[in-house]
């Protein structure tokens, strides 16, 4: 049976093009967050059943959507009924079952590992079940997050996010090495990439799966999981369901859904949205300079590891803060190579800063959770903060620097402007 939302609270095809719907244009510093998202474009629960109302809607066929803060900030683990969602095809016809946040009946689910091994194999989800399990406690997260910031300099395509295309997900399932070393493959020696495939279903027959590679020695593999639980529960199947690979530390699409194959090759996927989507530019570039489809493998790379971030999760402009003490609070993240060692706030737009007391986090790619105080004088006010780690990664003052035309990877410091009572 399902858990009561409650119960959570804290105290075969392989391209179809990659759409968007048009949002909120945002300058840079102006982060007014609204409840009850008043310029959601359609009723997040009537597109994918068993999500709350009131999420913001960024495409209603496709499902996307992302969860206001004021939701957001009030679980350890974030729900299914108000995580984030991102798929790339529309939810119809053979592809109806997934808009929803029930698990999927889909006990004859396969997934075949193949390709430059000795012995291919077919894995049923019997299979896996069987199989010792792991958690992973590790911050899911849109690409695409906080997209709408990079207006300030050049308006980007594609659903503009704000900060919500992300949650904090408890994730159970096979770790990935083993899975392999159980099942005896063993890869040639020009065998140097990983592909996984999902299941989801493109508008068009002849379209093509998600795909994505990985190289096989990334460390992050080590940590990655065959993931068949989420947050305790079978995987819903609009959150990749009932089989998803979890890599934790890197970004969603990163993350397969709907995991239907592994593949041993000697080059990485040749799948659009290997080669082409979800990329970052090696170097700086500018708007008119380089555009979307001016990717290469030579000039760009995946959008792999999360970069670091802090977001403020409170006082928010709803919350109506009045003047004096205040305690601000938030979350940061990285992923996961290096711990986050501080977090500064500053509350008169960054003329001074103070350090954040961090808690512990449950994982290295966790949410972690940050507090300092401050005090606010009557009128408008900007709070700031920015997280560091022991690499020396920090928030960029001004996220601009890092434009692309796809809008992938927003980390500038988090700005947010009050009108204190």
């Amino acid at each position: 049976m399902s858990r009561s939302i409650d119960s959570f609270e804290i105290s075969r095809r392989r391209f179809g093009a990659l759409a968007g719907a048009a949002g909120l244009s945002m300058g840079l510093g102006s982060r007014l967050v609204s409840p009850a998202f008043a310029e959601a474009v359609a009723d997040s629960a009537e597109i994918i059943q068993g999500k709350v109302p009131g999420l913001l809607v960024h495409n209603a066929k496709l499902g996307v959507m992302e969860t206001p803060l004021t939701l957001l900030r009030k679980y350890a683990h974030t729900p299914k009924e108000i995580l984030f969602c991102r798929f790339h095809f529309p939810h119809e016809g053979n592809a109806a079952w997934y808009a929803t946040t029930a698990a999927p009946d889909r006990k004859d689910w396969t997934i075949r590992v193949d390709g430059l091994v000795q012995r291919p194999r077919d894995v049923t989800l019997a299979d896996l079940e069987k199989m010792g399990q792991e958690k992973r406690v590790s911050v899911i997260q849109c690409a695409g997050n906080g997209r709408s910031y990079y207006a300030a300099r050049q308006k980007v395509a594609g659903g503009q996010w704000k900060n919500g295309g992300m949650g904090n997900v408890k994730w159970e399932g096979v770790p990935l090495r083993p899975f392999l070393d159980e099942l005896k493959m063993v890869p040639s020696s020009e065998a140097t990439w990983l592909t996984a495939e999902g299941w989801d279903q493109p508008a068009t027959p002849e379209g093509t799966d998600f795909a994505k590679s990985y190289h096989l020695d990334d460390p992050a593999l080590d940590h990655a999981i065959i993931a068949l639980k989420m947050n305790g529960e079978p995987i819903p199947a609009c959150h990749g369901g009932p089989v998803r690979l979890i890599i934790p530390g890197y970004y969603g699409n990163m993350n397969v859904k709907l995991l239907s194959g592994l593949l041993f090759a000697a080059a990485q996927s040749p799948s659009a949205y290997q080669s082409l989507g979800y990329r970052m530019p090696i170097m700086p570039v500018e708007p008119g300079k380089f555009g979307a489809n001016d990717y290469t493998l030579s000039n760009s790379v995946p959008t792999y590891g999360h970069t670091i971030k802090s977001v403020i999760f409170s006082p928010l402009p709803d919350d109506n803060p009045k003047a004096g003490a205040v305690e601000i609070t938030g979350v940061a993240f990285n992923d996961g190579v290096a711990p986050i060692t501080s977090v500064e706030v500053s509350a008169d737009g960054g003329k001074s800063w103070q350090n954040a007391e961090i808690e512990t986090p449950e994982s290295p790619w966790a949410w972690h959770h940050w507090s300092a105080k401050a005090s606010l004088a009557k009128g408008a006010a900007v709070l700031m903060s920015r997280a560091t780690d022991a690499l020396g990664r920090t928030q960029p003052i001004d996220g601009l620097a890092r434009w692309n035309p796809r809008g992938y990877e927003w980390n500038g410091v988090e700005r947010l402007e009050l009108t204190v009572a």
